[in-house]
C-alpha cells in the first residue's frame, strides 16, 4: 500500500532536484538557443534516466551486460548530483555577497573613469573648455572669459563636434613653402593619432558601462558559482571513487571478553562485510579483499552479509577468489539483506562450494568460545530470518559467545540470549556524507565498538559500496578483531 506513494515522492524529489540543477548550471549560465543550452538540457534528461536504469535493471532481470553499461554512469551521476546540489545550495548564500563585491568594484572603476574624463576628452579634442566640471560622469562647460579662439586656429569640421568656448580642437597648419614635402605627412599623422585616441576613449567608456551593468554581473556570478560547484562535486566524487577502487584498509580492534578462556587470548577474527560484488565491483574487487585478509594471517574469517548484488549465474565467477581465503579455523558466512534480493539459498550453496561455512541460525564450537550466526531479518519475508533460540538457546552460557549478524538492530536479541560480542555490518558508516546522519538514526551503532549491557557490538563500515562506487567520510575497512581474555 505504501510503495506507490513512496515512489511518487521519490520521483517528484528527483525531478525537483534536477530542475534546480538545470536552472543553476544551464539556464542561468548559457544563451537561449545556444549549443551549450541544448547540450545541458539533454544531459539533464538523459542522466536521471540512466540512474533509474542502473537502480532498476537488476531487479527487473535485465541482461547483465546491460546492467554493467548502465551502472557506471547511472550510479556515478547519483553521487555527483548529491554533492552538486549541496554545493549549489551553499552557493545561494555566496551569490549576493559576490554581487555586492562586484558592484562596489564597478562603482570604483566608474568613478575613476569619470575623474579622468576631462583629461581624456582634452587629449582627443572633445569640447571640455577651461573651467569645465564633471557631473554624474559627463563634462559640462562653463563660460570662459575669452570667447575668441586663439590666433591662427580654427574648428575642424571633420570631427563633427562643436567647440566649447575656449576649447582648441585642431591646429591649422602654418603656411609652408610649396617645396616643403613634410607638411602633408605631418597632417596625415595628426589625423591618424586623433582617430586612435577617439577609439581608445570609446572603448574605455564602453568598458566602464559594462562593468556597471547588472546583467553582466548576474551572468558572471552564475558562471562562477556554477563552475565552482561543478568542480567541488567532481573532485569529491573522484576522490570517493578512488577510495573504493583501491580497496579497503585494515583496522585493528581489541575486545576483552570476561568469559574467554585464557588459552584463546589474542585470537584474531578478520571481519569483512558489505563486499557488494555486482555490475561495478567484480572479480578484481573480490581478489583485493581476499589478498588483504590473507596478508593479516587471521585465525578465523567472518563474512557478515551483503556479499553480492546479483545472481549466482551473473556473479558466480566474480566470487570465486573467496575460495583462496586462508585461516586456521576456517571462513564463515551469514546472509545479509541483499542476498535476499539475489537468491539467498543459491548463494548459500555457492559459498559452501567455495569453502566457506554458512551459519544459518546455527553455531560451532571454537577453542575457547562459541561462534554463532543468524540469518538476516530481510529473510522474514521468505519465511526465514533470524532464530536466536535455535542458534543460542541450548548452549553453555559459561562459555563466551560471538555472534555473526548482518544488521546491528538485532543487538537487543543478542543481549537477551547472553551474547558477549556481536559482529555486524550493513551501515556502510553512512557511505556518502551526510548520509551518515540518516544511517545513525536507523541503527543503534553506526560504526565501531559499543557496549549494550554485558554485550559488546562491533560494526564494520564494510569493504565495498552499494550503488555509487563512492565513499565520502566513511572509508571502507576490513577489521581484525583481537579477543582478549581477562583471565590472562
Amino acid at each position: 500500500m505504501l510503495v506507490l506513494p513512496v515512489i511518487i515522492v521519490v520521483v517528484a524529489l528527483l525531478a525537483g532536484v534536477h530542475w534546480y540543477v538545470w536552472r543553476r548550471l544551464v539556464r542561468d549560465t548559457t544563451a537561449p538557443g545556444g549549443l551549450a543550452r541544448r547540450v545541458g538540457t539533454v544531459a539533464a534528461v538523459v542522466l536521471p534516466l540512466l540512474s533509474v536504469g542502473a537502480l532498476s535493471s537488476g531487479r527487473v532481470g535485465a541482461p547483465f551486460w546491460l546492467q554493467q553499461v548502465l551502472a557506471w554512469p547511472g550510479y556515478l551521476w547519483l553521487a555527483t548530483l548529491l554533492y552538486l546540489t549541496l554545493a549549489l545550495v551553499v552557493g545561494e548564500a555566496v551569490r549576493p555577497l559576490l554581487r555586492r563585491v562586484l558592484a562596489r568594484r564597478a562603482g570604483t572603476v566608474t568613478a575613476a573613469g569619470t575623474a579622468d574624463a576631462p583629461l581624456v576628452a582634452a587629449a582627443v579634442g572633445v569640447g571640455v573648455g577651461a573651467g569645465a566640471v564633471v557631473v554624474d560622469g559627463g563634462p559640462q562647460a562653463e563660460p570662459t572669459p575669452d570667447p575668441k579662439p586663439a590666433a591662427g586656429l580654427k574648428p575642424n569640421p571633420a570631427a563633427g563636434l562643436k567647440p566649447a568656448p575656449g576649447a582648441v580642437l585642431q591646429s591649422e597648419p602654418k603656411a609652408e613653402p610649396a617645396t616643403d614635402p613634410t607638411a602633408e605627412v605631418d597632417a596625415h599623422v595628426d589625423t591618424k593619432a586623433d582617430t586612435a585616441a577617439d577609439t581608445a576613449t570609446d572603448t574605455q567608456l564602453r568598458t566602464v558601462a559594462a562593468a556597471g551593468g547588472g546583467l553582466s554581473r548576474r551572468l558572471f556570478v552564475a558562471r562562477a558559482v556554477g563552475g565552482a560547484a561543478a568542480a567541488v562535486a567532481a573532485g569529491t566524487v573522484g576522490y570517493g571513487a578512488y577510495g573504493v577502487l583501491r580497496g579497503p584498509r585494515v583496522k585493528r580492534v581489541t575486545v576483552p571478553l570476561a568469559k574467554l578462556a585464557r588459552g584463546t587470548h589474542g585470537y584474531r577474527i578478520a571481519v569483512v562485510s558489505d563486499i557488494h560484488i555486482g555490475p561495478i565491483l567484480g572479480r578484481a574487487h573480490t581478489q583485493r579483499i581476499v589478498d588483504t585478509i590473507n596478508a593479516t594471517q587471521p585465525d578465523l574469517v567472518a563474512v557478515v552479509g551483503d556479499l553480492v548484488d546479483g545472481s549466482v549465474a551473473d556473479l558466480g565467477p566474480a566470487a570465486e577468489p573467496l575460495a583462496q581465503l586462508r585461516a586456521r579455523d576456517g571462513s564463515f558466512f551469514v546472509t545479509g539483506n541483499h542476498e535476499y534480493f539475489s537468491g539467498a539459498d543459491a548463494w548459500v550453496d555457492h559459498v559452501r562450494e567455495l569453502g566457506l561455512t554458512p551459519l544459518r541460525n546455527d553455531r560451532v564450537e571454537i577453542a575457547g568460545f562459541d561462534l554463532a550466526g543468524v540469518d538476516d531479518i530481510a529473510g522474514e519475508s521468505e519465511g526465514q530470518g533470524p532464530d536466536f533460540v535455535k542458534a543460542l538457546g541450548d548452549r553453555d552460557r559459561a562459555r563466551a559467545a560471538v555472534l555473526l549478524a548482518h544488521q546491528p538492530v538485532v543487538i537487543h536479541d543478542a543481549v537477551t540470549h547472553g551474547v558477549d560480542l556481536q559482529l555486524s555490518g550493513h551501515t556502510h558508516g553512512g557511505q556518502l556524507w551526510p548520509g551518515n546522519f540518516l544511517a545513525d538514526l536507523a541503527n543503534p551503532t553506526l560504526a565501531g565498538l559499543e557496549r549494550y549491557g554485558d554485550t559488546q557490538l562491533y560494526v564494520s563500515r564494510g569493504a565495498g559500496a552499494w550503488g555509487p562506487p563512492v565513499r565520502v567520510g566513511a572509508p571502507s575497512d576490513i577489521t581484525i578483531v583481537e579477543l582478549a581474555s581477562r583471565q590472562a
